[in-house]
């Protein structure tokens, strides 16, 4: 059976809450993702999508693959690709948060929490792009519960899409 992607409670000084432990297959392949960022950041994004896209075919809890495929969609403006795949991740950690009984803190400071934290603003930013702004104001309150102080400022994302555009003349 896989391993599947877990919780675990931290203490000082790793920091105090509750921390993603990322499953073995995704914690062996974490130079893959060093060489992913390369490539993207040298331009080579349809090599780097298909290294991502392997990742996951071995590892399918793999966090970071999935925020990073949604990241390379974002770039090519493809808001409902980047919706799937920041939305499999943010799903992947809201299943093993309920399975937990939803312990609090998770904050954001601890490492194994940023995929979260990161997938969760991808999602948003989509929805947001996509017209679902009742999706997108309901991840950030169930969000706010286990980080309220909001490092990656996904609920001002949120905030300032329900203000008012001026419109231009």
């Amino acid at each position: 059976m896989a391993e599947k992607l877990q919780l675990k409670q931290q203490q000082p000084p790793a920091g105090s809450g509750w921390e993603f432990v990322q499953p073995r297959c995704a914690r062996k392949r974490r130079d893959d993702i060093a060489e992913v960022e390369a490539m993207v950041e040298a331009g080579e994004t349809e090599i780097a999508r298909d290294e991502l896209v392997w990742l996951l075919s071995e590892c399918p809890d793999f966090l970071e693959a999935h925020v990073h495929l949604g990241l390379i969609a974002l770039e090519e403006n493809d808001p409902k690709l980047a919706r799937g795949h920041f939305g499999r991740a943010y799903e992947l950690c809201l299943k093993t948060l309920e399975a937990a009984g939803n312990p609090q803190p998770l904050p954001y400071s601890l490492p194994g929490n940023h995929p979260f934290y990161e997938a969760a603003k991808g999602l948003v930013h989509c929805l947001l792009e996509t017209g679902r702004q009742p999706m997108a104001r309901d991840i950030c309150r169930r969000i706010a519960v286990f980080d309220s102080s909001d490092p990656l400022g996904i609920q001002r994302l949120v905030a300032a899409a329900g203000k008012p555009q001026e419109r231009q003349p």
